[in-house]
């Protein structure tokens, strides 16, 4: 059987090192996961305890609706107005999606279509790539570099380059997976760009409140001029540590929320009413939590860059995100990300993400999640140590 919008998906790199990572447990190894972002922090107790609580009234048990209750739209523009002093129309500027991946995949269908051309960022993150993909449209790569001059100069070479001329320009910073993150004055000369050439610029924030070292990441909307050309998704997954509610927004141009709407209310009814009462006390009571979040993930940040220097493994200390980009020691480099991660996991019981899975970019390192406290990364770092018995 043919099964059309599938058929050309490269082998997903990923679930080898997670087939050898199973294999090992069944053998009884102590494997230490550190390749799949997945938040191992609770939930806010608000959270739970209301959503128990609505999940209790029957008449949460009906459809909701595909935009969002209200309230938690409402819940949703106060939070940027705190955040980042930007004013949203709840009813024509927010729209609350299933997660972050559902939100940007439909919004490339509303975008894109066949022949249709749209930029993104290489490495990246695999939704970014296939969602347009699956919209019919043509990616058209932009190398990304950590200094943010070079990539705005490779962003605006490649679009007057590309033909047909892309409709869709694609963002993430706080960058997953190399963390690269940018400056307000990036946000605003990308806008400034993407408003003379009338182009649409989608930025995906899941890393907003992650943030390092007194770095603030920016969220594109606060740039002059933003709501005209772009649209911004953010998610309670890393923020609030919601990973497996799917309760995610896309915010900005009203416009292109309103194209959403209209496809999403032929596809879903919304996420679980009790899930979005929860989400609304949330975000309403409990404000700071995305800075405890914040302050552990940084706090695991610095004991896998100190504990790695200390066997030889230099790398530079991101700014943001929940991971660390690594590129895979010099003696180590010819065999591929892949081959690498594969050794890691069966000879120290470490488990990484191989760059080559966020796209050929991504070739010659192995992202690092921090997912487990620092006992369990201090031992992932002594297991690292016996294994790459070649470094410094």
């Amino acid at each position: 059987m043919e099964f059309r919008r599938i058929t050309g998906l490269p082998p997903y790199v990923f679930t080898i090192i997670d087939t050898l990572k199973v294999e090992a447990r069944r053998a009884g190894e102590d494997v230490i996961d550190l390749g799949f972002g997945n938040p191992d922090l609770p939930s806010p107790d608000v959270a739970v305890e209301k959503l128990v609580e609505a999940a209790q009234m029957p008449r949460n048990h009906r459809y909701s609706a595909s935009r969002g209750l209200p309230k938690l739209r409402e819940a949703m523009a106060d939070l940027y107005q705190r955040r980042f002093g930007v004013s949203l129309d709840p009813d024509t500027e927010v729209i609350n999606t299933i997660g972050a991946k559902e939100g940007f995949s439909h919004l490339m269908w509303v975008l894109l279509q066949a022949g249709d051309s749209v930029l993104v960022p290489a490495p990246s993150y695999p939704i970014h790539l296939f969602a347009p993909l699956f919209a019919g449209a043509n990616v058209r790569e932009m190398p990304l570099t950590s200094n943010q001059d070079d990539f705005f100069d490779t962003l605006t070479e490649r679009f007057e380059y590309s033909w047909p001329r892309p409709r869709v320009i694609v963002l993430s910073f706080p960058h997953n997976p190399t963390t690269t993150c940018v400056d307000a004055d990036f946000m605003q000369r990308v806008v400034d760009f993407a408003r003379e050439k009338e182009v649409i610029l989608v930025h995906d924030f899941a890393y907003a409140d992650l943030g390092f070292d007194g770095y603030r990441p920016p969220s594109i909307l606060e740039a002059e001029g933003a709501k005209e050309v772009a649209v911004e998704l953010y998610s309670m997954t890393k923020s609030f540590s919601m990973a497996g509610w799917r309760v995610a927004f896309m915010v900005g141009n009203h416009e292109v929320i309103g194209a959403l709407a209209k496809l999403k209310s032929y596809l879903d009814y919304g996420t679980f009413q009790p899930i979005q009462i929860a989400a609304t006390v949330t975000m309403n009571e409990a404000p700071d939590y995305p800075q405890v979040a914040c302050a552990v993930y940084e706090s695991r940040r610095d004991t896998l860059i100190e504990g790695l220097a200390r066997i030889g493994w230099d790398v530079e200390p991101p700014k943001g995100t929940m991971f660390t980009w690594a590129p895979i020691p010099e003696q180590y480099r010819e065999m591929g990300s892949v081959e690498f991660a594969s050794k890691l996991v069966k000879e120290a019981n470490v488990a990484l993400s191989p760059g080559v899975g966020f796209g050929p970019g991504g070739e010659g390192h192995v992202r690092f999640a921090l997912i487990e406290n620092e006992q369990r990364i201090n031992q992932a770092v002594r297991n690292l140590r016996g294994s790459l018995d070649r470094l410094g």
